[in-house]
């Protein structure tokens, strides 16, 4: 089994093992829209929230936005207690909670953000170690923040491990810091525009009980 063959897993949170409801982020754009004194389409939302087009830097400077205020405004726009309670887990979620090793948490979602989602699912014990990536520790496909989650795990960096995300950032962090990268794919290549490819493409992460393994599939 698939689940079996690493010593430790790594994960990313949105859109991997939890997602939002449509109406939460509607209502985001809507104040990032006011503060930036644009609006947004629901395309642009949709690739924006869920990184459809890869790194995001690059896809707001193409759309004329400056990406230090867009964030700025973002995070302003944010409301933990809201976008918790908007939160909801994926099915196939269930199979981190029983995997039998070292597992940590690798996201971009910033920590004020991420421990209500935690307590609010009650999800935070599926995780030894839960690291929000910042400027100073790093963003995938950095490998840094992954280097730092698997120290604070205690695993050695020969030991064999796989990070799993629904991007092609989490797939170029996994092979950058020399582990398995496991793209799942929540919207399709269509709406995605494009395929990442990954040592393994799952629809849902209960294939990863059985799957052979297809590098570069």
């Amino acid at each position: 089994m698939v689940a079996h063959a690493y010593d430790f897993w790594l994960f990313d949170l949105d859109g991997t093992l939890v997602d939002v409801e449509p109406s939460y982020t509607h209502a985001v754009f809507e104040r990032v829209g006011d503060r930036l004194g644009r609006t947004f389409s629901e395309r642009e939302v949709e690739v924006l929230w869920h990184g459809l087009s890869g790194e995001r830097t690059p896809q707001l400077r193409e759309w004329g936005i400056d990406p230090d205020d867009f964030w700025a405004a973002l995070h302003d726009a944010e409301d933990p207690a809201a976008r918790a309670e908007a939160t909801f887990l994926h099915d196939d979620a269930a199979f981190v909670a029983d995997l039998d090793r070292p597992v940590g948490l690798v996201t971009h979602c910033q920590e004020y953000l991420v421990d209500p989602v935690l307590d609010g699912l009650d999800i935070r014990d599926w995780f030894d170690t839960v690291l929000s990536c910042t400027h100073e520790i790093g963003w995938k496909p950095d490998p840094a923040p992954v280097y730092r989650a698997m120290s604070d795990l205690g695993v050695a960096e020969s030991a064999a491990g796989a990070l799993v995300g629904d991007g092609p950032n989490d797939v170029g962090a996994a092979w950058n810091a020399g582990l398995d990268g496991v793209h799942i794919e929540r919207h399709g290549p269509y709406r995605r525009g494009r395929c990442v490819l990954g040592d393994y493409r799952v629809q849902s992460l209960d294939e990863l009980r059985v799957t052979p393994r297809t590098a570069g599939d």
